[in-house]
């Protein structure tokens, strides 16, 4: 049984819904006879994504709508809102899922962190604080799904700015949950997606086929949706090279560097290789 927010009429908007996990959430959603809105840059590409949520909607073209959108200015976020509210009459799911990667350096240049963190992170407080009052307000079964990602809870060096946004969305989406869940009459919930290694035009970097260890978008929303079912709020994906086993050791390990006083990121300190290597494997 699916959660009762995936009931066909209700309304779900997606951020970044032009291309990858956006994209397949939508469609998905769509093909469950929802309506949908998806909110990206690039009239071709909306309009692209739009003929494909389309055909695999029961209710054809209607049922969809599409609007070019910067997540990271609130006025933007507003003014969709508006529209989405005006066209299908409220919203039931929002997924905050826009994200950029363009690579990061810690004293590169302050544009590049204010682009990452505008989008990846301020996209979702402001997409959360735009549409939750009106979510909640409605009385429905809703979801909010924030993605987040790995990179937000192990922080690996090499690309700081999205670690830093992307722990962003983690700690707000912890909060918006506890904010929601203690709301009396609620009945919107808030949940983390967490994809692991997926192939998409933010993780191809040149690649034109899809690497053996990567899982498609469509597979990551499979998984989400198995796991909305269940009620996670930590979505926690796997993926062809890694299983949750591995990324359990890898969070555990991230945690006990606070725990234990060990440096910071010492799963990639050379004195610690040799105990992260055995406590990966149970030892």
């Amino acid at each position: 049984m699916s959660h009762p927010a995936f009931t066909r009429g209700s309304v779900a908007v997606v951020t970044g819904g032009a291309g990858g996990i956006g994209l397949a959430a939508a469609t998905r959603f769509a093909g469950l006879g929802l309506k949908v809105c998806i909110a990206d840059l690039g009239e071709d590409r909306l309009a692209r994504a739009a003929a494909l949520i389309a055909s695999a909607s029961p209710d054809g073209a209607g049922s969809v709508m599409t609007m070019a959108t910067d997540v990271s200015r609130p006025d933007e976020l507003r003014r969709l809102e508006a529209a989405v509210v005006s066209h299908f009459g409220g919203v039931d799911i929002l997924m905050n899922n826009a994200g950029i990667q363009p690579g990061s350096a810690l004293f590169g240049p302050a544009g590049t962190w204010e682009r990452i963190l505008g989008v990846n992170l301020w996209g979702v407080v402001h997409g959360t604080q735009v549409f939750a009052p009106g979510m909640m307000a409605r009385g429905r079964p809703g979801l909010i799904i924030n993605t987040g990602s790995k990179q937000g809870i192990t922080t690996p060096p090499g690309d700081p700015a999205y670690n830093v946004s992307k722990a962003g969305v983690k700690a707000f989406t912890e909060a918006l949950q506890h904010e929601l869940r203690n709301t009396p009459g609620n009945r919107v919930s808030a949940h983390l997606l967490i994809p692991g290694f997926v192939y998409t035009g933010l993780t191809a970097k040149g690649r034109t086929e899809k690497p053996a260890g990567a899982w498609t978008s469509e597979e990551t929303v499979d998984f989400m949706m198995t796991r909305l079912e269940a009620g996670d709020f930590y979505i926690l994906c796997p993926d062809n090279d890694v299983p949750r086993s591995l990324d359990e050791r890898r969070i555990l390990w991230a945690a006990g560097d606070i725990v234990e006083n060990r440096p910071p990121l010492s799963r990639w300190h050379p004195d610690y290789a040799t105990a992260f290597a055995a406590f990966v494997k149970g030892d």
